[in-house]
C-alpha cells in the first residue's frame, strides 16, 4: 500500500476504500501471509508436563473456519453498513456494554471451533447426541450453532439483554444467570467458553459447574491466554472479585498452570485441550480479529473438590454418556 497516497487523501470514507483495496492485509488470499496463522494453533508441547503432552489434541485451518473468515473479509467491506457500526457505537457506548451493543446492532460474531474440532476434542462420531447442552454466556449463539445438532435441548445463559434476544432468536431457551444451577439441574455437556476469564466470581462457576454435570458428562472450558480477566459493567471494565492462581508468561506455561492451579483443585480430570484461535468478525480498522485461546475437555471428579483450600479461595481477593 502507497502511505504517502493514503495521507494526501482528505475523505476519510474514500481513505478507507482506498485501503480496503491497497492494503495487502484486506486481501483473502493473502491470509496467510499477513496472519500468523500457523501460530494460531502452534503449541510447544515439550513445555508441558508429561503427564499432559498426550492429552494435547493438534488442530488446524479448517473448512468452516475458512467459511467464517470468508464471511468477516465480506463484512468488513460493507462500507456503509460499518461506518453506520461505528457511528452508532460511539454514542450506545456511553450507556451499554460493548457485547450489548454489538448484540443490538447485530456485529462481532465470534468463532471458537469447528463442528468437527468439536468432535474431535470429545472424541465423537457425527451421529452422536446427547440429552442436553448448557452454554454459559452463549453470545448471540453463533458458537452454540456449531455443535447444537448433537443436542435434544439446548439451554444458554447470557448477562447481555441484547444477546438475550439474538439467542430467542436463534429459538434457544435462555435462563437466568442464577437458574442454570439449581439443585436438580444436571447437563450432559456444559459449554463455559471465554467465559472465565470475562465474569466476576470464575471460582464459583467452576464450582457449579462441577456439580450440575450429570454421571460420565463433560464441560467444555475455554480462556483467552494470556490470562488478563476483566468485568464488563456498563462501559467500564473491572477486576473480578475471585482470583485465578495462573502463572508464566507463555501460552504453554499458562495453560499448564490453568490444569494445575484451578482445573485439577476444582475437582476436574483433563480429557483433552488444544490452542485454538479466537476469532471476532472485523469492522472498518481490521477483516477480522483473533485472540489465543486454550480449550479443555473435562470431566468431574466423583470425589467432587479436591482441595479444601482451594474452595477457600473464593472469599479471598472418547466420553461415555
Amino acid at each position: 500500500m502507497d502511505i504517502e497516497a493514503s495521507r494526501r487523501i482528505r475523505n476519510p470514507f474514500l481513505q478507507t476504500v482506498y485501503e480496503h483495496h491497497t492494503n495487502p492485509i484486506w486481501d483473502r488470499q493473502r491470509l496467510t501471509q499477513q496472519f500468523p496463522v500457523e501460530k494460531w494453533y502452534s503449541c510447544d508441547i515439550q513445555q508441558f508436563p508429561e503427564h499432559l503432552q498426550h492429552l494435547f489434541i493438534q488442530c488446524c485451518l479448517d473448512n468452516q473456519t475458512e467459511v467464517f473468515l470468508d464471511k468477516s473479509y465480506e463484512k468488513s467491506d460493507w462500507f456503509f453498513t460499518q461506518m453506520w457500526h461505528s457511528l452508532a457505537k460511539v454514542f450506545l457506548g456511553f450507556v451499554m456494554s460493548t457485547t450489548s451493543v454489538n448484540g443490538l446492532l447485530g456485529r462481532g460474531s465470534m468463532f471458537v471451533f469447528s463442528t468437527n474440532q468439536f468432535r474431535t476434542l470429545l472424541g465423537i462420531s457425527e451421529t452422536w447426541k446427547a440429552d442436553h447442552l448448557l452454554d454459559l454466556g452463549a453470545g448471540d449463539g453463533a458458537v452454540t450453532q456449531q455443535i447444537a445438532a448433537h443436542f435434544r435441548q439446548i439451554t444458554t445463559t447470557e448477562m447481555s439483554p441484547t444477546m438475550q434476544w439474538r439467542l430467542g432468536q436463534k429459538g434457544y431457551r435462555v435462563v437466568n444467570i442464577n437458574e442454570w444451577a439449581g439443585p436438580t439441574c444436571r447437563y450432559d455437556v456444559i459449554s463455559c467458553l471465554n467465559l472465565i476469564d470475562r465474569c466476576d466470581q470464575p471460582i464459583s462457576i467452576l464450582h457449579d459447574i462441577h456439580r450440575s454435570l450429570s454421571p460420565g458428562g463433560v464441560a467444555i472450558i475455554s480462556l483467552v491466554l494470556p490470562f488478563k480477566p476483566f468485568v464488563e459493567s456498563g462501559a467500564l471494565q473491572n477486576k473480578p472479585s475471585e482470583q485465578l492462581n495462573i502463572e508464566g508468561r507463555s501460552w504453554e506455561h499458562q495453560a499448564a498452570s490453568f490444569i494445575n492451579n484451578v482445573l485439577l483443585p476444582a475437582g476436574f480430570t483433563l480429557q483433552s485441550f488444544t490452542r485454538l484461535p479466537y476469532l471476532c468478525e472485523g469492522d472498518m480498522s481490521r477483516p477480522f480479529y483473533s485472540l489465543d485461546d486454550a480449550v479443555f475437555i473435562v470431566k468431574a471428579d466423583s470425589t467432587g473438590i479436591e482441595h479444601q483450600g482451594w474452595c477457600n479461595a473464593r472469599t479471598q481477593d472418547s466420553i461415555d454418556l
